[in-house]
């Protein structure tokens, strides 16, 4: 069995970013005294400054590391720095980015990490993993733990662009076939099946699935998807594996990532909530569930909206297996003839065309 930790602290409230010691004394006690090394990045800097002023003067022993990109190399360098400088806590400030480069450096360093999230665009302000980047635009997904805290302040969210809670939700609902890729991994013999994270996962997709609450601003909404994100990242730290949210609708993302860098820039959770119709269509499963769902958010998931093309969506697909070769998907089983995934694109293009 896979041996996980759970972050102490989940708290979504107004105002939290300004009572990081307070509500960390129970778990560090003189957290505020402690070496802290804020992560962060410059245009952050410049938007939530004040903020992050205020963060600074809690911990006077503080001092701020603006990134320049999340790349193993950059999150390795933070590393030997946190840890030549005798650094114990690890804040990182900002979106998927930010937090990934920061789970990664405290992992490696042995440092304690909050996390304070300024957008919910995706699972990363929980899960188990960092992708960074590698040689030229290729990334790769690193293996690390899940920060000690996770602190959401309202007010810092509800400001963010509409786009990265729609993101958010895509990531969220990508869970659909991400769940049902693993169950035909496990038939086919290829994976187990843990079935305490399944179902974490499938509770994460369900709460904004059956979700009657759509003010995506109101502080409601902020706090269930906040949990359905958190939820998706502890299922991946319960089961060992980001098998319980990543399926052949994240291959489709990373091929888009990996082949198209210079073509296409896509939002990860809107890719993955693409890529989702494409898997729910090849999972021969209730494609009317996820239609539903994504015409209800109102996700942008038409692919030339996104200056996808014809060609690029069906070399995605094509190259999707092969971005993550040791993961067996309905992929595996699938015809991904160029008549096939023509006609998925087509198909999209009409079913989403009224969205947005």
């Amino acid at each position: 069995m896979n041996q996980f930790r759970l972050p102490y602290h989940l708290i979504v409230d107004d105002g939290i970013f300004g009572r990081i010691p307070a509500v960390m004394e129970d778990v560090v006690p003189g957290i505020d005294k402690k070496k802290t090394i804020i992560v962060t990045e410059e245009n952050l800097k410049k938007i939530f400054g004040s903020i992050l002023e205020g963060i600074e003067k809690s911990f006077p022993n503080s001092e701020m590391y603006l990134i320049q990109q999340a790349s193993y190399d950059n999150a390795v360098a933070l590393a030997k720095y946190i840890t030549m400088n005798d650094i114990k806590v690890v804040i990182g400030f900002g979106g998927g980015t930010v937090l990934d480069l920061a789970k990664f450096a405290s992992f490696v360093s042995k440092a304690q990490l909050i996390s304070l999230p300024t957008t919910l665009s995706n699972d990363s302000l929980a899960s188990p993993v960092a992708v960074l980047g590698t040689e030229g635009k290729a990334r790769k997904t690193f293996k690390c733990t899940i920060p000690d805290a996770i602190l959401v302040d309202a007010s810092v969210i509800v400001g963010a662009p509409e786009r990265q809670l729609l993101s958010g939700i895509g990531d969220t609902i990508s869970k659909y076939t991400a769940l049902n890729d693993w169950k035909i991994a496990h038939v086919a013999g290829k994976d187990y099946v843990d079935d305490f994270a399944y179902m974490i996962s499938k509770m994460a997709f369900n709460s904004i699935a059956y979700n009657d609450m759509k003010e995506l601003k109101s502080i409601d909404f902020i706090k269930r998807l906040t949990q359905a994100l958190v939820m998706g990242g502890l299922a991946m730290e319960i089961a060992g594996t980001s098998r319980p949210s990543s399926g052949s609708e994240h291959l489709f993302c990373h091929a888009l990532e990996e082949i198209y860098p210079d073509q296409v820039n896509v939002p990860h959770g809107i890719a993955v909530a693409m890529g989702s119709y494409g898997a729910c269509k090849f999972q021969d499963r209730n494609i009317a569930k996820i239609t539903r769902i994504i015409k209800e958010y109102d996700i942008p998931v038409v692919p030339s909206d996104w200056n996808i093309t014809e060609e690029i969506f069906v070399g995605a697909w094509k190259n999707a297996a092969a971005s993550r070769p040791d993961r067996y998907t309905i992929l595996n089983e699938t015809d991904l003839s160029d008549d096939v995934l023509r006609k998925l694109y087509y198909e999209m293009e009409d079913v989403f065309a009224n969205l947005n």
